[in-house]
């Protein structure tokens, strides 16, 4: 791999856990893989829309803050 590809190598102690872009994650995941990713999604959204249904508050991040926060259903954010 080259420096300008976008896939990032987080190195711990004991392993390395790649981060793959979207549009290609077919180059690095099998199809079993790609399909239980997808399952996975998936079940986060159906959990975080019946969390919004049952007007549960929410833990979300924003990107542009880098910051955690925790959104209630009146709208109103804390910060964690």
């Amino acid at each position: 791999m080259s420096k300008g590809e976008i896939m990032n190598e987080i190195k711990k102690k004991k392993y390395n856990i790649k981060v793959v872009n979207p549009a290609e994650r077919e180059q690095y995941i099998s199809d079993n893989d790609m399909e239980m990713d997808l399952r996975a999604s998936a079940a986060v959204k159906a959990a975080l829309n019946k969390a919004e249904i049952c007007k549960k508050p929410i833990a979300k991040y924003d990107k542009e803050k880098k910051k955690a926060y925790v959104e209630y259903p009146s709208g109103r954010r804390v910060n964690v």
